[in-house]
């Protein structure tokens, strides 16, 4: 079986011997695993692969035979790299020393191959370390180290882990390390070899130089002075948006998510669980066909407002080309159906045919670009696997979570939102990937000026976890003369909030409550739910 493996997935078949013992077979294989690490050194960097330490050992104990009583490698823990000192090994344990080996000890090994240069090998040894004046219990502690190591080296088959297992040989203090303390640092290896390490002086020039860490480079906004404070979308991270109830946060998430695939051309991951699949493909489509930047994208300039597409309501180019309704709507004919419908609309009405044309160009440029989960009654272990999924196979490092909620065992126990939030920390920082939220504020008293962590209608301690954290809260029109915006934060020129009649239209404070990367101003902005449209427009003030 064994020479029908390519040399390069050598490690594959030594755990597929491994695995292959049985009860009933495990002296066979055991045979044969010895003899196939002896047969390829290359199992091995040569470090790991000096067979000094074995030989001395056979050595001293074939001049003190007794001592096999005490110093013996059980099968699971004898990591030999030259089968012959194995063979010899063997012939003490089952022969030269039997009746002093422990039961135990000989326990599913295979008795050693006969041979002469096996008999010359045995004379050798023992002629070799006759006068030795070396230790064996300490001969025997530094290769129990070794085949600790080895044994480490051969279950983790991870080319980035490999060599740190190997390296443990060259830790200053090795030589004090007990067998104990290396197999826990073997341990202690394979964990921490999950998390991105480094030496924080290495290559600090090039690191200045390049500027194209990811402290700098983030996606930016559709926001420009977010994009400043917050310094883009940064992988790694992690984000969160709260709003009162029935204030957009779903339709904020998918702004930003549209942005992202669109203008940045990366995979999206929206998981919901406040608006249905339905509810939010109608609201990307009024994104992508409102927003100014994804305008500029697909070329066409057209205003569809999300209940114009859901009562599926065109007005024709010329008002004498149809049957209108009492607000200038195409009406459907009697026995129309609904493709014929469309086919006629597309005739007659250049703002049905360029929405058509603009979710055909989506469907043919960006397909698979937005993922949309809707996940409901699930644990922080579910939602963790979700994430994972997508990563793992469409590699999506932006994820959008609406809205953040303590999970299916946890529920009423606002406290536990933490906890969620810390898996999603975890998975951004172990994974670099950006990981935005929405959470609910409460409907307070508090000015919209003034938010803070306090109005948060969950967890207050969430906020620990975050990178940054935006609240939003809606200016009412009847207050909109106590504020005023400028365009920089020490600009003296404002600029009075405008009233509008149409209800859709609307004033939102952003109050920018956390930033790890520093300033935390106070902003405005401008939305049109209808269109999905938000607008930063600058700096909140009070008059």
């Amino acid at each position: 079986m064994l020479e029908d493996n390519p040399n390069d997935n050598l490690v594959n078949a030594l755990n597929e011997i491994k695995n292959k013992f049985t009860e009933e077979s495990i002296e066979d294989e055991n045979e044969d695993y010895q003899s196939f690490i002896q047969e390829d050194e290359s199992l091995y960097p040569e470090k790991l692969a000096d067979t000094t330490l074995e030989r001395t050992f056979v050595g001293l104990l074939l001049n003190e035979i007794k001592a096999i009583s005490v110093y013996n490698f059980l099968l699971d823990e004898a990591y030999f790299a030259d089968e012959n000192i194995l063979n010899v090994y063997k012939k003490i344990l089952f022969t030269d020393g039997e009746k002093f080996a422990p039961i135990k000890a000989k326990e599913g090994y295979s008795l050693a191959k006969e041979s002469d240069e096996l008999y010359t090998l045995k004379n050798e040894l023992r002629e070799e370390y006759r006068e030795s004046n070396l230790k064996i219990d300490d001969i025997y502690n530094r290769l129990k180290k070794l085949f600790i190591i080895r044994k480490g080296y051969l279950g983790i088959p991870v080319k980035e882990i490999q060599p740190k297992i190997a390296e443990i040989l060259d830790y200053e203090l090795y030589d004090m390390m007990t067998p104990e303390d290396v197999e826990n640092t073997v341990e202690q290896v394979t964990t921490t070899e999950k998390f991105k390490r480094a030496v924080l002086n290495d290559d600090l020039t090039g690191f200045l130089v390049r500027g194209d860490n990811v402290l700098t480079n983030g996606l930016y906004l559709p926001f420009p002075i977010l994009t400043k404070v917050f310094k883009g979308i940064r992988k790694g991270e992690t984000s969160a948006f709260a709003m009162p109830s029935n204030s957009g946060k779903s339709r904020f998430i998918i702004n930003l998510a549209a942005f992202i695939a669109l203008v940045h051309e990366k995979k999206v991951l929206i998981i919901s669980n406040e608006m249905s699949e339905e509810k939010m493909k109608l609201c990307l489509i009024t994104t992508i066909l409102n927003n100014p930047e994804i305008q500029k994208i697909h070329g066409l300039k057209v205003k569809v407002s999300e209940n114009e597409l859901l009562s599926f309501k065109f007005r024709p180019d010329d008002n004498s080309s149809a049957k209108l309704d009492e607000n200038g709507y195409v009406l459907k004919e009697e026995g129309e159906t609904q493709d014929a419908f469309a086919k006629r609309l597309y005739q007659i009405s250049s703002q049905f045919k360029m929405t058509a044309q603009i979710t055909n160009w989506y469907n043919s440029k960006c397909k698979n670009s937005i993922h949309f989960i809707d996940i409901t009654d699930h644990t922080n272990d579910e939602l963790r696997k979700v994430i994972m999924n997508y990563y793992y196979k469409e590699k999506i490092e932006y994820v959008f979570y609406d809205t953040l909620k303590t999970d299916i065992d946890n529920i009423g126990n606002g406290e536990e939102l933490k906890k969620t939030a810390t898996i999603l920390s975890n998975l951004a920082q172990n994974f670099n990937m950006f990981i935005g939220s929405t959470l609910q504020l409460s409907e307070t008293a508090t000015d919209p000026i003034n938010l803070n962590v306090n109005d948060m209608a969950v967890s207050r301690t969430v906020k620990e976890v975050l990178d940054t954290l935006c609240l939003f809260k809606q200016i009412h029109n009847e207050n909109l003369s106590k504020y005023q915006y400028s365009l920089s934060e020490t600009d003296e020129q404002v600029f009075e909030l405008e009233k509008f009649e149409d209800p859709d239209v609307r004033y939102y404070s952003c109050i920018v409550d956390k930033n790890r990367a520093g300033a935390k101003p106070k902003l405005v902005f401008r939305l049109n739910l209808a269109y999905n449209s938000w607008e930063e427009l600058g700096y909140l003030r009070l008059k």
